[in-house]
């Protein structure tokens, strides 16, 4: 999920053994350091989370934890604080954080793996700082679309698709259809090549159906 930095307060022994299960993440092993106190460990975070299999009041849940996590920190970093795997954090560990996250599961199974509850942490906030970094698609300008409506009503009234004494009653659904489409430039550029291919196509039936001395 594209995370790195790794710190690890008070690891136990024997740590290289996880290096045949980490295969393609070794550079996270590798680059892991080690702190003497969770207190250490998070000095330099602005917003600091700690994870917890118990349903009490305020806990976040992943998502909503990853969607507003830019605005707590403010710019600065964020930590996700995970517990042993057999009792969690203890009680001084996690007054130690600002945040509360849960993973919502069945209650005849409220607890995850440390793996398992690594892993959806990781990916909510993965695809939360995708959609935070996604560019906004730019619209069309003004012109651009009204020129594209126009060659499309002028092809529509060559091949007899629009009513010519009302065309407007017809123009008007397909400009709402074409506004919620949100089309590029380049889209509308598409559109207006359409139409004038209609138009050529239509010239060309009615010059076929006339014979060519008409």
């Amino acid at each position: 999920m594209a995370f790195s930095r790794l710190v690890l307060v008070e690891p136990p022994t024997g740590l290289d053994e996880a290096r045949a299960l980490a295969y393609g993440a070794w550079e996270v092993l590798d680059g892991a350091v080690t702190a003497a106190s969770l207190r250490e460990a998070v000095a330099d975070c602005a917003v600091v989370a700690a994870t917890s299999g118990r349903a009490t009041s305020g806990t976040l849940t992943p998502r909503h934890f990853a969607e507003t996590l830019d605005g707590c920190a403010g710019g600065g970093a964020a930590a996700v604080v995970f517990g042993p795997e057999d009792q969690g954090l203890t009680t001084d560990e996690r007054g130690l954080c600002h945040l509360t996250v849960r993973i919502p599961s069945s209650p005849e199974q409220p607890s995850l793996n440390l793996a398992q509850a690594v892993l959806v942490l990781a990916y909510e906030l993965h695809v939360a700082g995708g959609m935070q970094r996604e560019q906004p698609r730019e619209r069309a300008t003004a012109g651009e679309f009204e020129a594209a409506i126009e060659a499309l009503r002028a092809a529509f009234l060559g091949i007899g698709y629009l009513n010519p004494a009302n065309p407007a009653a017809i123009m008007g659904e397909l400009r709402d259809l074409l506004w919620r489409g949100n089309p590029s430039g380049r889209e509308l550029l598409l559109l207006r090549g359409l139409a004038r291919q209609i138009g050529w196509a239509s010239g060309q039936a009615l010059r076929g159906e006339r014979g060519p001395n008409e």
